[in-house]
């Protein structure tokens, strides 16, 4: 048996507010697996808007999943994992930005460092990933490169994830059975 056949990669991606989070949700507690919520997220104290999004996440899960709070070293994160864990993203935009002062060599090594593990790990992983770029071009340096460095690591986990699917609306659409993949040489 090959390392590809003895876990999943999933990516779930779509916009805002769109449900898909409570789709990789249901995808970690079919898993089987001993389910682990990787937050990306910060918390904030002073900022009651972002506490209460944390909250609504975390009263949604199951209690006997456990909680990793990780801002920066997922890829550390991944390979540590055991194969009898199911790992639970959320969210990829949150840990892009949570490095966005890393200068471009910096972030490519990350990257290429993180895809690297993502293909040779051994549990099971999902990933939660926001769309952007579907509207205008930022007029600002910094949402530029949040949404090309965002798109760019949903591409190139895309290539590696199966299955991806897109949640919009509401609902969710496979896009490993819909589409066709493009060449990510």
């Amino acid at each position: 048996m090959n390392k590809l056949s003895k876990r999943r990669v999933i990516l779930v991606t779509g916009p805002a507010r769109s449900g898909k989070s409570e789709w990789a949700e249901s995808l970690a507690q079919e898993s089987g697996k001993s389910v682990i919520y990787v937050a990306t997220a910060q918390k904030a104290p002073d900022d009651a808007e972002w506490m209460a999004r944390i909250s609504q996440h975390i009263q949604r899960r199951p209690s006997v999943w456990q909680t990793w709070e990780v801002p920066v070293n997922l890829g550390a994160t991944i390979e540590s994992a055991k194969s009898s864990n199911c790992l639970l993203v959320d969210s990829l935009g949150t840990w892009v930005a949570n490095l966005l002062e890393y200068d471009r060599t910096q972030w490519q090594k990350i990257l290429k460092e993180l895809l690297e593990i993502v293909e040779n790990c051994n549990c099971d992983v999902i990933f939660v990933a926001e769309e952007t770029g579907w509207g205008v071009v930022p007029a600002y340096p910094a949402g530029r490169l949040f949404r090309d460095r965002l798109g760019t690591l949903v591409r190139q986990l895309g290539a590696i994830a199966n299955p991806t699917y897109l949640v919009t609306a509401g609902h969710v659409l496979n896009l490993s059975q819909l589409g066709s993949p493009l060449n990510n040489k």
